[in-house]
């Protein structure tokens, strides 16, 4: 067995490998962290003056979009992310080759996930950041744990959700059609680019059943004002950390290694040599 701090090197290495990819395609770039922050400015111009009504109070639409989109971003970063470039991967058959070298294969799909954790805690910081100098969000300690777990779990669960429609799509081309399907609709009716408020009660059955709108509400709580400290939505939590099981086990049932038609074309080849 490899001692312990040779496989921590391991997987560090990794993360900085999938790190220096990501950081050298510009798209990724701009669709992961750029873009949130061009959404926040873009929606605070328009909305910024309004307020959010709830049912426990009302709040500026300037915090709302702030804590919405920084959520979003971390979803962006891990299940988006995922579901993209594990699929790419595998069909340019750098999976596989990873998977024939002495490397553990698993440190290597440890480096795509903490890749893109670390991804996610960037592009959050910055929308934060830009929204406590830019649009007086309310930063307060005593939320911050509560914070750092549901982030936590948040990413935890839709890296896991992203590795799961990595494994279910057959090829790179349509990973990121089935991860824009699946995330981008869910977005308008889980409290992210919109508050609902009083919709058809079939949206927000679609809201809830799904872990996005519980893991943005969950973070939320922690920037508003009218949420009192410690902040954990502990319900919330363990509805998307279900979620994230349930990714997990379909990731662990479904992964393969093998590009994309490979298996086809091995098949046709032995029925030739056999005639």
């Amino acid at each position: 067995m490899m001692p312990f701090p040779s496989t921590i090197r391991l997987v560090v290495a990794q993360t900085k490998y999938q790190l220096l990819t990501f950081w050298r395609i510009p798209v990724a770039m701009f669709f992961t962290v750029g873009l949130p922050l061009v959404m926040l400015v873009l929606f605070n111009a328009l909305f910024g003056d309004s307020t959010i009504d709830t049912p426990d109070g009302s709040w500026s639409s300037r915090q709302f979009y702030t804590a919405g989109l920084a959520a979003f971003t971390a979803v962006s970063a891990t299940y988006t992310n995922l579901a993209n470039m594990v699929p790419l991967r595998r069909d340019e058959g750098v999976l596989k080759r990873w998977r024939g070298t002495p490397l553990p294969t698993w440190t290597y799909l440890c480096g795509f996930i903490l890749s893109a954790v670390i991804i996610a805690f960037v592009g959050v910081t910055l929308l934060l950041t830009l929204g406590v100098v830019a649009y007086d969000l309310d930063i307060d300690l005593a939320k911050m744990p509560a914070a750092f777990v549901t982030f936590g779990i948040g990413v935890g669960a839709f890296a896991a959700l992203g590795m799961a429609l990595a494994s279910l799509v057959k090829s790179a081309s349509s990973a990121a059609a089935a991860a824009n399907a699946t995330i981008l609709p869910l977005a308008f009716v889980s409290n992210v680019f919109i508050q609902l408020d009083d919709p058809p009660r079939w949206i927000e059955i679609v809201g809830d059943i799904f872990p996005l709108k519980p893991f943005v509400e969950a973070f939320q709580d922690c920037f508003t004002p009218f949420v009192e400290a410690p902040a954990f939505n502990w319900a919330s939590l363990a509805f998307v950390a279900v979620w994230g099981a349930a990714g997990l086990g379909v990731a662990l049932w479904k992964f393969t290694w093998e590009p994309s038609g490979s298996a086809p074309r091995r098949s046709r080849s032995r029925r030739a040599e056999t005639v």
